[in-house]
């Protein structure tokens, strides 16, 4: 009896309230969803999982030793992508990062080149950010990667103690010149000897990544990977 009064519940609440697409509005069935199938099948995907010596990880050579590095798709303005990272971002869109997460958490699941890692550690954000907008962008991705690819999620491995302004317009010089000393090792132990995966939302010139995996580095993990769900052109 209780099932079918919470059946008919969530029946009521659907026609009311209809979940749709955030790309085209399309009524979806299930909540945990925020895509329907077009709109998915539009997202550009990289396949950098699969291939050593990606874009992605050509922009740390030379800057930072890591072992390897895989966004889940292209980034662009104006598309399906950028308008779901500006409502995870800016618009309090949280379930954007889990479903985002379980996308790239799908990737690493069945690349073999990330079998080995043994945790991920999301990029942290300065407290003050923290507090401005109430959630880690990417600790809901690593959320959503977790659901689906059963690694351990490691939250204090290190912490943001520089506050910077939207990076957006900045170019790679600045970025980088930006960045130095913003993050801080804080918990070795959590690291040492793993190999650790690096996670955020968008690489552009890897300058943020650079920084907190040369943090991450100083508590001598085993290696250090990237993914991250966009990676812009």
């Amino acid at each position: 009896m209780h099932q079918l009064v919470e059946d008919s519940f969530h029946g009521i609440a659907h026609l009311l309230f209809p979940h749709c697409c955030m790309g085209c509005n399309t009524v979806l069935e299930h909540r945990k969803e925020i895509l329907c199938y077009a709109c998915s099948s539009l997202l550009p995907r990289t396949n950098f999982e699969n291939q050593e010596g990606n874009p992605l990880e050509k922009c740390f050579y030379g800057r930072v030793p890591i072992a390897s590095a895989t966004a889940a798709f292209y980034f662009s303005r104006k598309s399906i992508l950028h308008q779901l990272l500006v409502c995870l971002k800016y618009k309090q869109h949280k379930e954007v990062g889990w479903f985002m997460g379980r996308l790239l958490g799908y990737q690493l699941a069945k690349a073999a080149r990330f079998q080995e890692i043994d945790l991920i550690f999301p990029l942290p954000l300065h407290p003050n950010k923290l507090k401005i907008r109430g959630y880690n962008q990417a600790a809901l991705i690593a959320e959503g990667i977790q659901s689906v690819w059963s690694k351990k999620l490691v939250l204090d491995a290190a912490i943001r103690t520089g506050f910077s302004q939207s990076q957006t317009v900045s170019n790679r010089v600045h970025r980088w010149q930006k960045m130095q000393g913003v993050f801080q090792l804080e918990n070795q132990s959590s690291i040492q000897g793993k190999r650790v995966l690096l996670i955020d939302d968008v690489a552009t010139t890897g300058a943020t990544l650079e920084a907190c995996g040369s943090a991450l580095l100083q508590g001598k993990p085993a290696s250090l990977s990237i993914a991250t769900v966009a990676y812009t052109l």
